[in-house]
């Protein structure tokens, strides 16, 4: 692991991000996101799209996961789901790309297995990242040879519908813990400071950490619902 990669270890990477029907849509802010979750105390940042990443450059000099968010037809795989996207983070120096590394089909019917190969073979010093949903999908993804596993995924695929990554203390952590050989980056609905410590304490490389920090409108809902349970509201 080179010395850049383990300025993340047990600690925080921030994920920037916003969509295009977001109100913070946009390079430049996303730019200066990244600054400010470096102000904070973050070590890492993930990014969507080359443009974000080139952009995020500018303003800190913290190691990258990159992905892309694409959506294929009949394919539920968003997370840079082809050699295009990959191509793209590469050419935009992510440090680590992440993908789509569930059961789902792959856009051209593309297995999982097929496509690490593919990406290995063009860009064999490239770290990887599988987005995982299931301790099954972790586990596959750790006999291929992810440098990274991340729970990214638990709770959002049909496979994993009703999972909740903090349950019985993060036991889906703990078990795929218990059975990997490469390094654990818990992410998926981790919200508070508590949370994140606590995958750390229990054994993950580093904890990513996104809308709670970085999507204002979804910050902004908590508070309004709980103002709405207020009598007469």
């Amino acid at each position: 692991m080179s010395e850049n990669i383990r300025r993340i270890y047990k600690k925080l990477i921030v994920s920037c991000q916003a969509l295009p029907n977001e109100p913070l849509h946009s390079s430049f802010i996303m730019g200066r996101m990244a600054k400010a979750a470096k102000e904070g105390g973050a070590c890492g940042i993930r990014a969507n799209t080359r443009e974000d990443i080139e952009e995020i450059r500018k303003n800190v000099d913290l190691p990258i996961i990159g992905i892309v968010k694409k959506i294929y037809e009949n394919s539920p795989v968003y997370i840079t789901p082809t050699m295009k996207e990959v191509d793209d983070l590469v050419a935009a120096g992510a440090d680590i790309i992440a993908m789509d590394a569930t059961d789902a089909v792959r856009p051209g019917d593309i297995p999982l297995d097929l496509f690490i190969t593919q990406v290995r073979n063009r860009y064999p010093k490239q770290l990887l990242m599988a987005d995982c949903s299931t301790i099954e999908e972790a586990l596959h993804a750790d006999s291929l040879g992810f440098d990274f596993l991340g729970t990214t995924l638990v709770g959002y695929t049909k496979q994993s519908e009703g999972d909740q990554i903090e349950e019985n203390d993060f036991e889906i952590i703990k078990r795929i813990l218990e059975k990997v050989k490469h390094p654990v980056i818990a992410e998926g609905n981790i919200n508070t400071p508590l949370k994140a410590r606590r995958v750390l304490e229990i054994g993950c490389y580093s904890v990513v950490v996104g809308s709670i920090i970085t999507r204002p409108q979804v910050i902004t809902r908590t508070f309004a619902e709980e103002i709405e349970r207020l009598d007469g509201n």
